[in-house]
């Protein structure tokens, strides 16, 4: 799979994110399907979501979606940006899905 502590770093951003921004009783899922050539993950939480207009840009450097909101979270706005990059390099993408008040689905898959 590549650089695996870079790969690690992918889940470590993602999953501390999903539990960040997921309320107490909430759920937060990781689905790995194997297939012949890759393994395609998906991490799903039932958090407070993304707004539509602010998904184009979370994977910026340094951008937040809600400026007071994250601080309150902590966080640097840089961790989606490092992801997106570690996947790009081992030539995969990072796709998003997700409501407001609902939840959000990070997608990627992993060549063998």
């Amino acid at each position: 799979f590549g650089d695996s502590e870079r790969i690690k770093q992918v889940f470590v951003n993602l999953i501390d994110n999903a539990i960040k921004y997921t309320p107490e009783n909430g759920t937060v899922k990781i689905v790995l399907t194997d297939n012949e050539k890759n393994v395609n993950i998906d991490i799903v939480d039932s958090g407070i979501g993304i707004p539509k207009k602010d998904i184009p840009r979370i994977f910026e450097r340094f951008y937040r979606v809600d400026k007071n909101r994250s601080r309150d979270k902590g966080g640097s706005g840089l961790g989606l940006s490092i992801v997106k990059h570690i996947l790009e390099v081992h030539n995969s993408s990072i796709k998003v899905e997700s409501d407001e008040n609902q939840g959000t689905k990070f997608s990627f898959n992993l060549q063998k």
